[in-house]
């Protein structure tokens, strides 16, 4: 979906309860620099849980992050109507639960209905699932939300540019993501092939 030429392009950025929230919160940094992007951000209690364990981080220091925060449960916030003109929509990172729901239709909180709306619409739906190994029902349920017309996006590191830290990896990882959402990025690094 295009954005019309009068209003920024909107964004839903979620994080679930997988380990992964750096990818969130870089992705809601990145999009945030962009300017002409106005982010939704719903965080699951996993979520919340994984921010402060893995970063530290608390919720005054992610709102700051987001144009608008909207609680797990309100199933009735504008992103939970297909009327409300969005853009694409990111979990990051998806736990297999959320993807298990998201791959039947489970429109349990906030998350899960925000996801089914992009599908129904037609929208761009990114989920950032991250588990390893991958059981028979992991894989049935990427399946699942493939079929419907969502994205797959594993957090797996690429190496062919060479990074040399962790932020370096992970910003690789959420330039690919924005490039799925079709947004531009002029100073992204570009395979050129071999010399």
């Amino acid at each position: 979906m295009q954005a019309s030429e009068n209003r920024p392009k909107r964004i839903i950025v979620t994080i679930s309860g997988a380990s992964g929230a750096v990818y969130g919160v870089r992705l809601l940094e990145v999009l945030r620099a962009m300017g002409q992007v106005r982010t939704h951000l719903v965080v699951s209690h996993g979520g919340w849980l994984n921010l402060q364990q893995e970063l530290d981080m608390t919720q005054n220091h992610l709102e700051d992050l987001a144009d608008v925060l909207h609680p797990i449960h309100d199933v009735g916030a504008n992103i939970a109507s297909g009327s409300f003109q969005c853009d694409g929509m990111v979990i990051a990172p998806c736990s297999m639960r959320t993807l298990a729901a998201v791959a039947h239709g489970l429109s349990d909180n906030l998350i899960t209905r925000a996801a089914d709306v992009m599908l129904k619409e037609r929208r761009r739906l990114i989920l950032m699932v991250r588990e390893t190994p991958l059981n028979l029902a992991h894989l049935r349920n990427m399946t699942s939300v493939t079929e419907m017309g969502g994205i797959i996006f594993p957090p797996v590191p690429g190496f062919y540019h060479r990074p040399q830290t962790i932020a370096e990896m992970i910003d690789h990882t959420v330039s690919r993501v924005i490039d799925l959402l079709g947004l531009p990025q002029p100073d992204a690094p570009r395979w050129t092939g071999f010399p």
